[in-house]
């Protein structure tokens, strides 16, 4: 099936049996199909801290917040595997706590 667009230069995706909707505007048109267009996605596990005092390593980092100078440090490989992993820090200081990145 070749890729058709709307007026409105949205393009067309499959949305029913015999139908078509624009992914721009949303308008339907009926036509009959040949193919199907499917999307899964799958869900992303959040590690959460909720200890004060994690299992990490802590390193002389300045928190941006409250200026406490010591931070827990982690790495994570959030964006694809040939880019260099982002870097997590949480503030050592109890009432804080904040948790801010960097990215290499």
């Amino acid at each position: 099936m070749p890729i058709e667009f709307c007026k409105c230069g949205g393009m067309l995706a499959p949305k029913g049996k015999n139908v078509v909707a624009c992914r721009s505007c949303g308008s339907e048109i009926k036509k009959s199909l040949a193919a199907s267009i499917t999307e899964s996605r799958e869900k992303k596990d959040i590690v959460v801290i909720e200890d004060n005092r994690p299992d990490l390593p802590s390193t002389e980092k300045q928190c941006p917040v409250c200026g406490n100078d010591r931070a827990y440090w982690w790495l994570i490989q959030t964006r694809s595997a040939d880019e260099p992993p982002t870097q997590f820090f949480r503030c050592t200081n109890g009432k804080c706590k904040h948790t801010w990145r960097e990215y290499k």
